[in-house]
């Protein structure tokens, strides 16, 4: 069974969709605060073999070469901008390979314009 860390930034309802993973966040684990490089190497020595994150700065900071753990990073922490791309997430689990990195594009939804409450005077 897969062992996927969740980055403290992903949102919870994408773990439902991971059939057959076992998740965990990186505050379940009492990593909540420590920096990137600090919690790669944490979930690699737990044993962990994928984490999934939504900080898109981790793929300029952090180098997977050697590493054991594989990375998916997410363009989006929105859930409702990420539940349409849940597929192509999930496939992007399924690939990973140790020192593998790969990123999945997220688009924002389109801003909803505001009516204005007040009256015409």
């Amino acid at each position: 069974m897969l062992r996927i860390l969740f980055d403290k930034n992903v949102p919870y309802s994408l773990r439902r969709y991971l059939v057959g993973c076992v998740v965990r966040t990186a505050e379940d684990e009492g990593w909540g605060q420590i920096t990137n490089g600090e919690l790669i190497h944490a979930s690699e020595q737990a044993g962990y073999e994928l984490m999934v994150t939504c900080d898109q700065n981790i793929q300029y900071q952090q180098n997977l070469t050697g590493r054991k753990i594989a990375m998916v990073v997410l363009g989006s922490n929105i859930w409702p901008a990420m539940k349409p791309r849940v597929g192509g997430i999930v496939e992007a689990v399924n690939r990973a390979a140790p020192g593998s990195f790969e990123f999945i594009d997220i688009k924002p939804l389109p801003k909803r314009r505001r009516l204005d409450e007040r009256r015409p005077e």
